[in-house]
């Protein structure tokens, strides 16, 4: 049994994957004679297309973002071809009887062991290229997430080191039921998936790959944050059974995905959902969600082969705008930087503390025609949505007034551009996140620019505290339902309110029971959450009238601690009708 992070909720039991055996054990094969040649042209094959992706992804990039950015591309290749790495893989075959996988590793291991030895910074930044190569390399050798892999047959529990965006979307036709990773938070790349799929998940299992192996049985608690690795008969007994009730309540809970979305008095809600692509936002029409209230453009650049065009772009956000329910759908622009990075935007600028550095708008502004090529291409898809169709567009991390009336600008020069060039487009309203708490405090005159806004809690609650939410040493401070906040989110909601300006709150407090109903009761209407949530949801709101909701929250206000506020709303919540301690983490 190990404990890590309970990120998404429920219980599921399975055969364990483990992705990060795409690196295989230099000492777990060896090649018989006349198995070399083979390996040493396998090799050489994958070189090849590995050197041919980075020629290309150069020229693309350097076109599209500047010669800069496409640098970072001319190192990797430089580093694929150079001779001491290609000589020291092929001898480990020819003379070590290693597969090319296997001598990969050998080699990262060789590399980490060195550049850890240096105190130059800009060597040791180099072992994230020397990776990244090898990496690339290791995906073509490997079976590891190719749709005909003989391991993907489900149902499975992922086991991986972190779960970048690229896996998760080749894992997309898998029958994953469960996801664990030795790194990663509440707010990491494989939580927002899992959440977004309604699949169990644990993160920050410290030490679990060298534990498991692929074909192990393992159990994930989303609950508690615990995973069991080969359990015997009778815990395996008791985790089936919670699994059953796993799936069951969520069942009972999917009846109430047709139903309209209002409260126990009737008040009307709108439960929107926040999606990562297309799949989810056909996820998110099959739950019932009225609408997408975040769709996240990161992950099509996290998960394209190279950078999208204009085309590519529009092609999506149509193909999004489409499947959203009853086509509403507000796309947030590019939101790259802290823990999410592109090789071609920011990679190879290391910074001491990225959180509060390069990201986000601040990226955007630094590279303007990158950045209006993603709003040519939501105006573009906007024309070709209906007239009843609502497309709104949402700028990330707005600090200022300054930034808002910029975006603002940055927008109307787009239209211009593609009105002199005869090109179709509608104007669509333009919105800003709160996640920042200068935002929070001047949000009176900055909204005075902004057609709608939505708070961000995930990175508000980040720099509110003070406390980067994936270090474990100080993630606990990292808590949605502690005093200031709360007190926060309240004067935040006010505002706008009073200001007569449309409100969403799309982090993951949005989903959570606890916070939902003390959202509600500070005036809230409008959540958007991971589709796999609005059932439930929805199921809540039913039984809880507003005037319950603000008398939960009066009382909260004059609580002192975060435990104090735990305690009073799991009691609270305890009274209505369903039990939700299966559907939450820790």
């Amino acid at each position: 049994m190990r404990k890590g992070v309970a990120v998404s909720p429920g219980v599921a039991v399975g055969t364990a994957y483990c992705i990060h055996e795409i690196f295989v054990d230099p000492d777990a094969k060896r090649l018989a004679d006349r198995e070399v040649t083979a390996e040493l042209a396998r090799y050489e094959a994958a070189r090849d297309r590995v050197g041919a992706e980075l020629q290309a992804l150069q020229q693309k990039v350097g076109k599209q973002v500047g010669r800069e950015a496409a640098a970072i591309f001319a190192v990797h290749e430089a580093i694929l071809r150079d001779s001491a790495f290609t000589n020291r893989v092929r001898g480990w075959i020819v003379n070590d009887r290693l597969t090319a996988q296997a001598g990969l590793h050998r080699l990262l291991e060789e590399y980490t062991a060195l550049f850890a030895r240096t105190d130059d910074e800009y060597l040791r930044e180099r072992l994230g290229d020397v990776r990244d190569v090898v990496v690339r390399l290791s995906a073509y050798l490997s079976d590891v997430l190719k749709p005909d892999s003989t391991a993907l047959q489900g149902p499975l529990i992922v086991v991986a080191d972190e779960l970048l965006p690229s896996q998760a979307v080749a894992l997309g036709d898998v029958e994953v039921q469960g996801i664990v990773t030795q790194r990663g938070s509440q707010t990491s790349h494989a939580a927002i998936i899992a959440r977004s799929r309604g699949i169990p998940a644990v993160a920050g299992v410290q030490g679990i790959l060298p534990l498991v192996k692929t074909g192990d049985t393992i159990v994930v608690d989303g609950r508690s944050g615990v995973v069991v690795i080969n359990p015997d008969a009778e815990v395996l007994s008791a985790y089936l059974k919670l699994q059953r009730e796993f799936v069951a309540l969520q069942g009972q809970f999917a009846e109430n995905r047709d139903l309209p979305a209002k409260t126990a008095d009737g008040v009307p809600l709108a439960i929107l959902a926040n999606i990562n692509g297309v799949a989810d936002a056909e996820a998110a029409a099959a739950m019932g969600a009225a609408g997408v209230g975040l769709y996240r453009t990161e992950y099509l650049y996290l998960t394209h082969h190279d950078v999208p065009d204009e085309e590519e772009q529009l092609e999506i956000y149509r193909r999004i705008i489409k499947a959203s329910p009853g086509h509403v759908v507000t796309i947030r622009t590019l939101d790259i930087g802290g823990d999410k990075t592109v090789p071609f935007l920011g990679h190879a600028h290391q910074e001491a503390n990225p959180f509060l550095g390069w990201r986000s708008i601040r990226l955007s502004f630094e590279n303007p025609e990158f950045f209006a090529t993603q709003i040519r291409a939501v105006l573009r898809a906007a024309a070709s949505a209906s007239e009843q169709d609502q497309v709104r567009l949402m700028f990330p991390m707005i600090t200022t007034l300054e930034e808002m009336r910029r975006v603002r600008s940055m927008v109307r020069r787009s239209e211009q551009r593609l009105e002199r060039e005869g090109i179709e487009f509608r104007r669509v309203p333009l919105g800003m996140m709160v996640e920042v708490p200068a935002a929070a405090i001047s949000l009176d005159t900055i909204m005075e620019v902004a057609d709608f806004v939505s708070i961000g809690s995930n990175d508000l609650v980040q720099y509110l505290m003070a406390a980067d939410r994936d270090n474990p040493k100080v993630s606990h401070l990292c808590q949605p339902l502690s005093p200031p906040v709360l007190r926060v989110l309240r004067q935040i909601i006010r505002t706008c309110n009073a200001g007569d300006k449309p409100v969403t709150l799309c982090g993951e407090m949005a989903g959570n029971p606890h916070a939902f109903l003390l959202l509600l009761g500070m005036g809230l209407r409008q959540f958007s959450m991971s589709p796999a949530f609005i059932p439930r949801m929805k199921k809540l709101a039913s039984i809880v009238s507003c005037k319950q909701a603000e008398k939960m929250l009066a009382s909260v206000m004059e609580l002192k601690t975060t435990a104090q506020i735990k305690r009073f709303m799991s009691n609270q919540l305890s009274t209505l009708a369903f039990d939700f301690s299966l559907l939450e983490s820790s």
